[in-house]
């Protein structure tokens, strides 16, 4: 489940929906990971300039357990696994 791939990505994360998108831009990002229970409006970008840049995708059900898998104590609406 992706919630431990980012688990394992340890400190190659990129968290949060502003820093994704930057980094998928700059040619940083292997993988995306967004939350299903976040804002669409804000998740939908990401998967619209994950399509376009053919980047992988990967929906997961919750913000808190994408969070925890972070190692914060929030959720997290889009998480970034870097090359």
């Amino acid at each position: 489940m992706s919630y431990e791939k980012v688990a394992q990505a340890g400190f190659d994360i990129i968290i949060g929906t502003k820093q994704t998108l930057k980094a998928m831009k700059n040619g940083e990002v292997n993988e995306v990971i967004t939350a299903d229970d976040a804002d669409q409006s804000m998740t939908l970008k990401v998967a619209e300039l994950a399509r376009q840049l053919n980047i992988p995708h990967t929906r997961v059900p919750s913000m808190e357990e994408l969070g925890n898998a972070c190692g914060i104590d929030v959720g997290a609406a889009t998480v970034a696994i870097k090359q």
